[in-house]
């Protein structure tokens, strides 16, 4: 899973997930892209697994470039616990998606295939993705 090696605090505030994202939207690296379209959290173990059903799917085709990294912790307390004593223990790490964001790129593959391993990925998130292209996006 993908984490971070150092962070400055151990524990931060949950904050509000608003606006569009303007950093990160555009095709960078691969011709095919999986674009966030609503606003949400992803967790290390979702971006891991969106990672595999993309590479199950190209067979080893082509090359894929991860453009979100999970380095906000979060926390929960234990089941069955009474409200009050603090704040609870960091459980893992997650990635904040605003709409616009692109979350993987593909290249090196036949569109047809690149669509399909994307929209497989999509899947697996917990918020609505759609497929762009870099002619569509030009």
């Amino acid at each position: 899973m993908l984490s971070p090696k150092k962070v400055k605090h151990r524990k931060v505030f949950t904050g509000k997930v608003r606006g569009k994202a303007h950093r990160g939207s555009k095709i960078s690296f691969g011709d095919h892209a999986l674009k966030a379209v609503e606003s949400g959290k992803l967790t290390s173990q979702q971006i891991e697994a969106a990672r595999i059903a993309i590479n199950r799917k190209i067979k080893r085709g082509g090359q894929v470039w991860i453009r979100v990294f999970p380095d906000k912790p979060f926390t929960s307390k234990p089941a069955e616990t009474r409200m009050g004593k603090g704040k609870g223990a960091p459980e893992g790490w997650i990635a904040i998606a605003k709409p616009g964001k692109i979350i993987y790129e593909i290249g090196g593959i036949e569109e047809e295939l690149a669509i399909k391993a994307l929209t497989l990925a999509g899947a697996k998130l917990p918020f609505k993705t759609k497929v762009i292209s870099k002619r569509s996006t030009l």
